[in-house]
């Protein structure tokens, strides 16, 4: 008879509330739970991108071990960013929205996917970031409505779904995991929990 992996030694907890996050995560076929942090996720003075995201994903790992003792817990955290080094932050409004992709059109914007992963019992942290570039089409107006008008991309960092429709709005994709894109880098993350004891798949 074939042999049955273990069961997952080790609770593990999601430090978001995000169901773009939850969706990927599930892709590894883990039993988790999740928790939202709830942190203060303002820049501070001189804190170049890169280090914000790093930043608060420990931070958001941190906040939400203090509930969940023995277990490891992941924190993400992504910020947009353009060549000039501005950061495009979720637009929150249509006409926001529409005004990012209209900066965007015909340019390349850089995602940095921050993670950590906490192993709350022993105090270890690993963490890392991940970049992923978008190059954009030259986007009229009335596809950038059109768009955000069918995908409401309104809590999304660049204004877009990539995992939906806003593929079209692309002319290429660079980088090393697609999924960092989406809000969490699956294969850094597979690499952090193996370095755990947690060898997938299970």
């Amino acid at each position: 008879m074939p042999s049955t992996p273990d069961r997952q030694p080790t609770p593990l907890v999601l430090a978001s509330s995000s169901p773009f996050r939850r969706s990927l995560l599930e892709r590894l076929g883990l039993d988790f739970d999740c928790d939202s942090p709830e942190i203060d996720e303002q820049a501070r003075p001189g804190e170049t991108p890169q280090q914000l995201v790093l930043r608060l994903a420990r931070e958001k790992a941190a906040a939400v071990a203090r509930r969940h003792p023995g277990a490891l817990i992941i924190g993400s955290d992504q910020v947009a960013v353009t060549p000039e080094g501005e950061v495009l932050g979720k637009p929150g409004t249509r006409d926001a929205a529409v005004r990012q992709l209209q900066a965007s059109s015909g340019r390349s914007v850089t995602f940095l996917t921050g993670l950590c992963l906490l192993n709350s019992a022993s105090g270890r942290h690993q963490s890392g970031c991940e970049r992923f570039t978008v190059h954009f089409r030259t986007l009229p107006d009335a596809v950038i409505e059109r768009y955000v008008d069918s995908e409401q991309p309104l809590n999304c960092a660049g204004s877009f779904k990539s995992e939906g429709l806003g593929i079209v709005l692309f002319k290429a994709l660079e980088g090393r995991d697609p999924n960092a894109l989406i809000g969490l880098p699956l294969i850094m993350l597979t690499d952090f929990l193996a370095a755990e004891g947690l060898v997938l798949p299970r």
